[in-house]
């Protein structure tokens, strides 16, 4: 039986089927849609420790989970020891589980020394963890990726070392910094990171449906999964993965009603959390996932990032809808 609760340091997740932290992604609204479909656990977008450092503004709407259904993780990222435990202390105080971003891409990330840069620097990664751990009482998590490059593969010696530094889970992306999202998540090395360490491992990296949600699962014997890009517009897949993991069986597919009253969900979600110009610019993302391959999608998508008002929006939408 894969779908089980988890435990990670003290709390207990009713399930082991989670969402995974993504900048300009998993805002308030995100998390809450995907924590309605089932998501046992979810992440916050990453926040920059130095932000949190200095009072930043914009910051805080990131770290609002406020009424949401916990447990939820906040996700921090940076490279200064003194900093990230500074971070650690004061979203304490809100967070669940404090998870500490080793594995992002992203070029302004790795510029500074942060994310998956810091997969080149084991000692000042340990250095990093152990200040988090220090500065809470909270589990401290760590999502990493299986190395900087091709000759850089260091999940295991890593996963060893977050584990003696004090952390309470890891999350291993099986694809190096090199290779971004391109080519297959390796999930011989989750499997492993899975049998170098005692606390549990979450996989992440191409679970996009049922088969490959049990694929990580049955190749590498990870305690739990993490769906990213996999639930872009198909909030549905926490529910269709677990009904298929505990059952073999297949729900029926999304019917087109069920994805306009989800959009509108999203909508109301995101109005209520953010100022009216910048939820019609956020939500254009969500928008193109849920309409992708519906007809005369593309069209559609056209006139709807040229709209900046909620009433035209909404009325765009119910005559889209509509005429399917």
């Amino acid at each position: 039986m894969y779908v089980k609760p988890i435990k990670i340091g003290d709390i207990e997740i009713e399930n082991n089927i989670f969402l995974a932290p993504m900048a300009g992604i998993t805002d308030k609204a995100y998390r809450i849609i995907c924590k309605e479909h089932g998501a046992g656990l979810v992440y916050t977008e990453m926040i920059s420790s130095k932000a949190i450092f200095y009072n930043d503004e914009k910051t805080k709407m990131l770290m609002n989970i406020e009424n949401e259904k916990r447990p939820i993780a906040i996700q921090i990222f940076g490279s200064d020891p003194e900093t990230m435990g500074y971070a650690a202390k004061e979203v304490s105080e809100i967070a669940d589980i404090i998870d500490i971003n080793m594995g992002c891409p992203a070029p302004k990330v790795i510029k500074n020394g942060d994310g998956s840069k810091l997969l080149l620097d084991i000692e000042k990664a340990e250095k990093i963890i152990k200040s988090v751990v220090d500065n809470t009482n909270k589990p401290v998590t760590v999502k990493i990726r299986k190395g900087w490059d091709n000759n850089n593969i260091v999940a295991v010696e890593f996963a060893q070392m977050i584990e003696n530094a004090g952390a309470s889970a890891i999350t291993v992306h099986g694809r190096t910094r090199a290779e971004f999202y391109s080519g297959k998540a390796d999930l011989e090395i989750i499997k492993k990171v899975k049998e170098s360490v005692k606390i549990p491992v979450i996989g992440n990296g191409d679970i996009i449906n049922e088969e490959t949600a049990l694929q990580m699962f049955e190749k590498t014997g990870v305690d739990g999964i993490m769906i990213g890009r996999g639930s872009f517009g198909n909030p549905w897949i926490f529910e269709r993965v677990i009904h298929f993991l505990k059952t073999g069986e297949k729900l029926p597919e999304i019917s087109v009603k069920e994805k306009y009253n989800v959009l509108k969900e999203h909508i109301q979600y995101e109005m209520k959390y953010k100022p009216e110009l910048v939820a019609i610019h956020e939500l254009r993302k969500p928008i193109a996932w849920y309409t992708k391959s519906l007809p005369n999608s593309s069209e559609f998508r056209n006139n709807i990032n040229k709209i900046e008002n909620k009433e035209i929006l909404e009325k765009e939408i119910d005559k889209y809808f509509s005429s399917l």
